[in-house]
């Protein structure tokens, strides 16, 4: 949760330089990129503790959430003063534009998951087959030897 935090400050304290400085937003994009990955991120492990099995069974405790809240708290501030600066000091429909492409992104970034998790589902499908096939050839085998060693005692 720190690291993410620390990231989106450090990303922030970039653009706000650009912005001090004169320059388009545009110039300062990593940065912007960065900010709501950071977010994305803190927002990612908190969905996953809170659908953690230890949560579910009540043995985690809830003191991390208040953390986790402020946390996004200062994101969200910063990602107002970031729209603020765009519809200031951005081209015009710049901020539209803007949450438009993160919608995009994001929904980009949602299938690019799905395919990881499908890719994942299909490999385990495919050891599992393997290993069955080989325990299947062995047992196989195994009784051929066996049939072939009673024949030839009899």
């Amino acid at each position: 949760m720190l690291a993410e935090l620390a990231a989106a400050n450090a990303a922030f304290s970039v653009i706000k330089q650009t912005v001090s400085h004169g320059k388009d937003l545009m110039s300062a994009g990593k940065a912007i990129s960065q900010l709501v990955a950071a977010e994305e991120d803190l927002r990612a492990k908190g969905t996953k503790k809170k659908n953690s099995f230890w949560r579910k069974i009540g043995k985690e405790s809830d003191a991390s959430d208040i953390e986790e809240f402020m946390a996004l708290e200062q994101i969200k501030q910063k990602r107002d003063e970031l729209e603020s600066a765009m519809k200031l000091y951005g081209r015009a429909g710049l901020h539209s534009d803007w949450v438009r492409f993160q919608v995009q992104a994001r929904k980009r970034r949602q299938e690019e998951a799905e395919k990881r998790k499908r890719k994942k589902q299909q490999m385990i499908e495919l050891f599992l087959i393997t290993v069955l096939c080989g325990i299947l050839g062995a047992a196989a085998i195994w009784g051929i030897w066996v049939v072939t060693m009673a024949m030839r005692a009899s």
